[in-house]
């Protein structure tokens, strides 16, 4: 078998026209007769997809108008993996070859619609689509045949009928409302334009902490509450620029609730840092008796003097 083989091979390289390449692929063309797929070389030598993207390409063109050619399907029929299939029909639409929209029939259900386009630039520049033909060849004669968008429906599993499903009452908690902004107890203009200036400031400190005007508008009360508490202005901004989230996707909202929900309290006044006082305390005696120290108020005797005189009387 393999000297025929052999055989054969040599004398179809002796009918390949032109002189034979030194060195690379030779062609051995011989024209199909049926059973066969035009493929464009701007698929077959696509210079941005995988391998694996061309050749489902390729197999998609071949299939007739019908066929299931989901990631499943794909995988049942390759030795490729879902994942593997699934970054290649990606690639396939991210160069216009594959387009899957989902659409509902008029029953309701809901299909995904596949569609294969053999040339994805002469779609785009409005060229016309040619019909599917079957030729029927006496002879052996090339006979090109261009296929036809595939477009293969694949329904979505429906849900066989039964009970209707019971609702349980629900167990999340309602959100809680959103505490408001602190506010100054005495705004006054020199409160108002130090607040507004540490805000503006923000940006410097931490580039995400970039605020509008109407941010800053916004946010004044509540920075001035901070620094009618006495709060410095270096720990004001410290408590809002450290630790950011990355990226912060809303500054100003960021900003709103660390001030509200960071907010020191009020410094104590006077009064409430004076001492309370102390507990008088009984001073030390000595007895009289056998000179040993004990506390009381009065001079006398300790208590076991004080026991004796009571047992002598």
């Amino acid at each position: 078998m393999d000297t025929q083989h052999d055989i054969a091979l040599t004398r179809a390289l002796a009918e390949v026209p032109g002189p034979l390449p030194v060195s690379g692929v030779i062609h051995v063309a011989v024209p199909h007769a049926s059973r066969f797929t035009v493929v464009g070389n701007h698929l077959a030598q696509h210079a941005e997809l995988s391998l694996t993207a061309i050749g489902i390409g390729v197999y998609i063109q071949s299939l007739p108008a019908g066929s299931q050619v989901g990631i499943k399907a794909l995988a049942a029929r390759f030795a490729e993996g879902e994942t593997t299939i699934a970054a290649a029909l990606r690639e396939l639409e991210t160069h216009d070859y594959l387009h899957r929209t989902r659409e509902r029939l008029a029953n309701g259900r809901m299909v995904t619609r596949t569609v294969f386009c053999n040339q994805p630039g002469a779609l785009l520049r409005g060229g016309a689509v040619a019909p599917v033909t079957v030729a029927s060849v006496p002879r052996p004669v090339v006979t090109p045949v261009v296929p036809a968008p595939v477009v293969a429906p694949e329904p979505t599993p429906v849900p066989e009928e039964g009970p209707p499903p019971v609702r349980l009452p629900s167990r999340i908690a309602p959100k809680p409302p959103r505490r408001p902004l602190p506010q100054p107890r005495e705004p006054t203009p020199e409160l108002h334009r130090a607040a507004s200036a540490l805000l503006a400031d923000l940006r410097r400190h931490a580039p995400e902490l970039v605020l509008s005007e109407g941010d800053v508008e916004e946010l004044v009360p509540g920075a001035a509450a901070w620094l009618e508490r006495g709060a410095h202005p270096d720990a004001v901004r410290h408590a809002l620029t450290t630790e950011l989230p990355q990226p912060p996707k809303y500054p100003a909202k960021i900003v709103r609730h660390r001030l509200t929900v960071l907010l020191p309290p009020p410094l104590p006044g006077a009064q409430e840092l004076t001492a309370a006082p102390r507990t008088p305390v009984t001073p030390f005696q000595t007895c009289e008796g056998c000179d040993r120290a004990f506390r009381s108020p009065a001079p006398g005797h300790c208590r076991d003097c004080r026991a004796q005189y009571w047992e002598a009387a």
